[in-house]
């Protein structure tokens, strides 16, 4: 087997480092201005993507694979790892797609489709309408279900294409604003709404399927999200009793076996207070977050998934144990609405000691621009309890040395060291419900105390005369 990875950062170093240890050839591809990047040293060999349409180039990347002589590929996250068209083309070619069918990924990958397929199963949705795709039709939504309402985006994921309508108000604004975001990201404008579930925890479950039997790997609880996109996750969920857990579990098995699921995968749920969940919808592929997991189980989900392409069973799930939290690094700033920055990393460095795994995708001396995800790297920690696992997590992110870009590093130690995170009564409204003020850091309190203590305890100089003269500073 050789594997072509159809990606790039963090995602595409944690894949090669895999399947190093198994000793299979990696191929890498780049667009130019991932020429230098560490994926690209990590593979075996090397395609570049001279394209327009980059990672994107459905063409481009079935061009490589035959260049190379690959016999799969992996697609990752995010780019086409989602495309049926992708994973069929990948069939046509001969080569192995380490991920679901494109039989599976169109079952799931549209949010009306998934919607039915788990109400089939058996399994509770959010209420809501299958279709919403005009002015009446979310009149007649709000007239069943009240305010507020969530609409949604059918085609696609990720935050993407959701606004929230508190009130009649803000129904146009909505719907436009809705459509034409979707349009411009999948392609496809058609709509959806549900009712809007708060306050919630967003909870998922680790699946794996070989096409007929699923097995559920433990849950994550992704609740810490800005604009629907996960900044902290963390395993066990804190908080979760036995039966709702239980509970979450059977039902990402059922929707999963209904699908005819194949490979890794992500059901998501929505969590209400008293334990009542509903099916939110599946990632059919590698989650960002896959680590917690990983961590926690001690399973490999790119080996598995390699494994069960040449003829493996699938995982048996493990007993998990301690507690595991992932946070994401991402060259944005917090204190100024999230914005992507730029620049050049001018020192690296990062922490070393047991329990602590960094997924990275960067060096220093690379330049980061803003062609592609903000996302830099993933510092995951697991310890005996949650507590240990949280200091260490902070303790982690302190000792981290990335400098000459603005980071969200310093606010994901603010939300970790917050009164909520720490209870684990976090909700998925918690990051944008509170103003997050920028941390003076601790190097620049100690000079300003020095130079007062320097201030208070200086002589006292003369107020009249020549001030530039050598003895206006002479004690009377």
């Amino acid at each position: 087997m050789k594997v072509l990875v159809a990606n790039r950062g963090e995602i595409a170093c944690r894949i090669f480092r895999t399947l190093r240890e198994m000793g299979i050839p990696g191929v890498a591809v780049h667009t130019d201005a991932d020429r230098a990047a560490p994926h690209v040293d990590l593979a075996d060999e090397v395609s570049p993507l001279t394209s327009p349409g980059g990672y994107l180039d459905l063409a481009a990347l079935m061009a490589a694979a035959m260049k190379t002589h690959a016999t799969a590929l992996h697609p990752g996250y995010g780019f086409l790892s989602q495309s049926p068209s992708l994973a069929r083309a990948c069939k046509e070619a001969g080569l192995k797609f380490l991920g679901p069918t494109a039989e599976a990924m169109e079952k799931l990958g549209d949010k009306r489709s998934s919607r039915t397929l788990a109400e089939s199963a058996g399994v509770p949705v959010v209420p809501g309408a299958q279709e919403c795709d005009s002015r009446a039709q979310l009149d007649e939504a709000s007239r069943r279900w009240g305010y507020p309402l969530l609409v949604k985006a059918a085609g696609g994921g990720g935050g993407r294409g959701m606004r929230l309508v508190r009130g009649p108000d803000g129904i146009g604004e909505a719907l436009e604003g809705a459509r034409r975001e979707a349009e411009s990201a999948f392609a496809d404008g058609r709509l959806l709404v549900e009712k809007y579930v708060s306050p919630a925890r967003h909870i998922e479950v680790q699946v794996f399927g070989d096409g007929s039997e699923a097995v559920a790997l433990g849950e994550r609880d992704c609740s810490l999200q800005r604009r629907y996109q996960k900044v902290i996750e963390e395993a066990p969920a804190p908080g979760l009793d036995a039966r709702t857990r239980d509970g979450l579990l059977a039902a990402a098995r059922k929707v999963a076996r209904a699908a005819g699921y194949r490979s890794a995968g992500t059901v998501e749920f929505l969590v209400e207070p008293g334990g009542t969940f509903y099916f939110l919808e599946v990632n059919a592929r590698l989650q960002v977050e896959h680590p917690v997991t990983e961590m926690l189980t001690g399973i490999d989900l790119v080996r598995a998934q390699v494994e069960l392409e040449l003829g493996g069973p699938l995982p048996a799930p493990r007993t998990a144990r301690g507690h595991a939290i992932e946070a994401r690094l991402n060259a944005e700033d917090p204190y100024c609405d999230f914005l992507p920055q730029t620049g050049r990393i001018l020192a690296l460095e990062w922490p070393q000691r047991p329990g602590l795994r960094i997924d990275a995708g960067i060096r220093e001396g690379q330049a980061v621009g803003t062609q592609y995800d903000p996302l830099l790297a993933k510092m995951i920690v697991v310890a005996p309890d949650r507590e240990q696992a949280r200091r260490k997590l902070i303790e982690a992110l302190r000792q981290t040395i990335l400098l000459g870009i603005v980071t969200n590093v310093p606010f994901l130690v603010q939300v970790l060291e917050s009164d909520e995170f720490v209870r684990g009564e976090t909700t998925v409204a918690f990051l944008e419900s509170r103003e997050w003020i920028r941390p003076v850091p601790p190097e620049a309190v100690a000079v300003a105390a020095r130079r007062i203590l320097e201030t208070r305890d200086a002589p006292i100089r003369s107020r009249g005369g020549d001030p530039f003269s050598p003895w206006g500073g002479a004690k009377r």
